[in-house]
């Protein structure tokens, strides 16, 4: 009796005291200063529970996996050695890219920069001739797998990296204002025009105005009274970007779904358990479960039976998802990640969000440190970083780390054994490689990962990898984009 009239009287203790804490304002453990209290100075701390998940993205609960091969090397390249890693949480496209998606940004682009920049929507122009092919006829596919509504669900492609890269920027900033609108701090304003476009960056920085529906609050008695929303207040999202290599390819293996507790119970091949590439369960037994090339002359199987239902890609939700929900990891297209291609990086790069690409830079500013104005485009300007401003650091000394630990300048051969100062196109025609003469590598190679429709099942192992230049495009690679988890790996969304 007594035990039970104690356990009741201490649950009414903590009730009340929770109620009393609710209502108690929040207060510095530091210097015990109350929070939001202009009488004080307005030291503003913002009702926060976890970052938003934004339009189209997974959550991809990170973890330690072994990154690199997981088939035989049949080429001998010796490029991805297994080794195991560490991949912080993140989030990844459910699906390619589409060409649907990627006529939005072009629509946008055309509206905003089409009648004083032309050449902006130049630039981010698709490449369709990479559908011809001299002994083919697939002037088809050059004239409407664009744009054409039948294919409007397909994963894009002719996509270089570098456009993908500019896509994901812009997907950034559109993905932004809308919150903005949505929270009722601009109006939209389908009227902007060349570098009154709306920019991340440049709203943060204060370089950006916009329809202005109503600003916060702010708490600072010295200010004006109202405020822009500012990257303390967790409304803005972290930018869109590609996903590196490694976070690519912990996301196609899904290798949550073989884990229990800490142990991984079997490794994988492919994003699926098993070494075949086909549906082994009893309402769908031998059905191909990617979209991949079976054979020569064999793009999709014979008429009435058609095996993977594609003679070239399919729509980005087609086969079945891997443990993480994501489509088509294997197969259809491959996809740009962010990584400059070396052959040995699996051993050079950390242990911990390994990463090969690495170009620090700063926001530009005059000599008294005011931030000059946006360019063109509407753009905060940027610039390396130098090795002056980085003298005292340990972690860095310079802003272009891709060829850290690999043909760095001072490795540079120039002739015979004699040791040289490289020359000025140094740092595109890396002497280590030869490239043009020996090999394709230089500081412009970007990795690609994943099969596509036109490859072999051996390639469409996550952990296989090829490179192509940065500016380059092809009718067999797409992508999708990542975003950073900031706060918790674990998610409540």
């Amino acid at each position: 009796m007594y035990r039970k009239s104690f356990i009741g009287f201490l649950a009414g203790v903590a009730i009340s005291s929770l109620f009393l804490t609710s209502c108690k304002k929040d207060v510095s453990s530091t210097t015990g200063w109350e929070y939001n209290n202009p009488k004080n100075g307005g030291f503003e701390l913002v009702p926060y529970e976890e970052q938003e998940t934004g339009p189209g993205l997974v959550l991809i609960e990170g973890g330690t996996f072994m990154m690199g091969r997981t088939e035989q090397d049949v080429l001998y390249d010796w490029d991805n050695i297994a080794r195991r890693v560490t991949v912080s949480s993140f989030y990844l496209d459910q699906t390619e890219v589409r060409n649907l998606d990627y006529c939005e940004f072009l629509y946008w682009t055309k509206r905003v920069f089409g009648v004083d920049y032309p050449e902006v929507l130049q630039k981010r122009l698709p490449d369709t001739l990479v559908w011809r092919d001299k002994l083919a006829y697939n002037e088809p596919y050059v004239d409407y797998y664009l744009r054409h509504p039948s294919y409007r669900d397909y994963p894009v492609v002719g996509v270089s990296w570098v456009q993908a890269a500019d896509y994901c920027n812009w997907r950034t900033d559109r993905v932004n204002e809308y919150i903005l609108v949505r929270e009722g701090v601009l109006k939209m304003d389908p009227n902007q025009q060349n570098e009154e476009n709306y920019n991340t960056d440049a709203y943060l920085a204060g370089q950006y105005e916009g329809m202005v529906n109503k600003d916060l609050y702010d708490m600072n008695p010295t200010g004006s009274g109202t405020r822009k929303v500012r990257m303390e207040d967790g409304i803005l999202l972290p930018k869109y970007r590609l996903p590196t290599e490694a976070e690519w390819e912990f996301a196609a293996l899904g290798l949550i779904g073989n884990t229990i507790y800490e142990r991984v119970l079997e490794r994988r091949i492919y994003p699926w358990n098993g070494h075949i590439a086909r549906n082994d369960r009893a309402n769908n037994l031998g059905e191909f479960v990617a979209n991949y090339k079976r054979g020569r002359g064999d793009n999709m199987g014979v008429a009435g039976n058609l095996n993977d239902a594609a003679d070239i890609t399919a729509p980005v939700y087609s086969y079945w998802p891997n443990d993480y929900g994501l489509y088509n990891m294997a197969g259809n297209v491959a996809e740009w990640v962010m990584d400059v291609y070396r052959p040995l990086s699996f051993e050079d790069v950390t242990d911990f969000r390994p990463f090969r690409g690495n170009l620090f830079q700063t926001q530009m500013r005059d000599n008294d440190g005011v931030l000059e104005d946006k360019d063109s485009l509407g753009r905060i300007k940027m610039r390396d970083v130098t090795v002056e401003e980085s003298k005292d650091r340990r972690n860095y000394r310079q802003a272009d780390n891709k060829n850290y630990l690999d043909g760095d300048y001072t490795s540079y051969l120039i002739q015979g054994d004699d040791w040289a100062t490289p020359p000025d196109n140094a740092e595109t025609k890396n002497g280590m490689y030869d490239y043009g003469n020996t090999s394709m590598i230089n500081d412009k190679a970007r990795v690609y990962k994943g099969g596509s429709w036109k490859d072999r099942q051996y390639w469409i192992s996550p952990g296989n990898r090829k490179f192509l230049d940065e500016n380059l495009a092809t009718d067999y690679i797409g992508f999708r984009c990542a975003m950073t988890r900031v706060g918790s790996p674990v998610g409540k969304y």
